[in-house]
């Protein structure tokens, strides 16, 4: 096929190869994508439910997942990756060492898909894609 294919194709495309390629490196290691976003977070700042929830909102689109971040939590406490107390989560010594190892496989994806490109060809797709976003609507309230 010599047609050029259309931005659409090649958004879902990377997006799935993306999904995939991290669901399968991070549950080699016993952890959903979902569940490291979780840890990444928690490594910022301690916090209720609401509040994670709200930060990983944009993440839940698959169906394969939960629509809801509380299995996540669930699995993380019994884990010992973090803690549950008054109504806060915090990570534990043994996420936070857990969170390190797996940022190390995460950053190497991030190399991967970036192959081929400058610095500068990267910078200027990634903005591309937001102000395409942005002309439909989009906003980040967190720099807006």
């Amino acid at each position: 096929m010599n047609a050029t294919r259309p931005l659409g194709f090649w958004l879902k495309l990377v997006d799935s190869l993306i999904d995939e390629q991290f669901a399968a490196t991070l549950e080699e290691h016993g952890v959903t994508r979902r569940q490291w976003q979780v840890l990444n977070l928690l490594e910022q700042n301690p916090a209720s439910e609401a509040k994670l929830i709200s930060g990983l909102s944009p993440f839940f689109a698959s169906p394969d997942e939960p629509q809801n971040v509380t299995e996540h939590l669930a699995e993380l406490v019994e884990s010992g990756w973090i803690s549950h107390l008054d109504g806060e989560y915090t990570i534990t010594e043994r996420g936070h060492v857990s969170l390190v190892k797996l940022s190390e496989l995460v950053d190497r994806i991030r190399s991967q898909f970036g192959e081929g490109l400058t610095e500068e060809e990267y910078a200027t797709t990634v903005s591309s894609l937001e102000q395409m976003a942005r002309n439909f609507g989009w906003s980040d309230a967190e720099t807006d």
